[in-house]
């Protein structure tokens, strides 16, 4: 049973940071997405499961950094300069491949999600 474990959501004001981390119970190709009230659940980032490739949606291209530290079987999504846009439950969801990946059905596996308020 692949278990993920989110944290590190929170209030914070426009212009902001937070990270959030993924906790996984093995190695997998990691993604991150977001789904705000009302709105479908879309991509954020993604990681490849060696690490070496990285790719994120347009809306957070400069601002999120995506990263794995792989001795802790865990992801991080960096989130500088917050804008109340980014406000929504955040999941991480893990794939058994070893490519990257973007869209939520190639995921097999999703957290339970983190919530992320963004207030202006």
């Amino acid at each position: 049973q692949v278990q993920l474990v989110e944290s590190g959501g929170g209030l914070v004001q426009a212009g902001g940071s937070l990270r959030l981390s993924c906790a996984a119970s093995g190695r997998y190709a990691m993604g991150w997405f977001r789904q705000a009230p009302g709105k479908e659940r879309e991509f954020v980032a993604a990681i490849s499961w060696s690490g070496g490739v990285t790719t994120y949606a347009n809306s957070v291209k400069g601002r999120f950094g995506i990263s794995r530290d792989d001795a802790r079987n865990t992801v991080y999504l960096q989130m500088n300069s917050l804008k109340p846009d980014d406000t929504g439950v955040y999941y991480c969801a893990a794939a058994s491949g070893r490519s990257w990946y973007t869209r939520p059905n190639e995921y097999q596996y999703w957290g339970q999600g983190t919530q992320v308020t963004v207030s202006s």
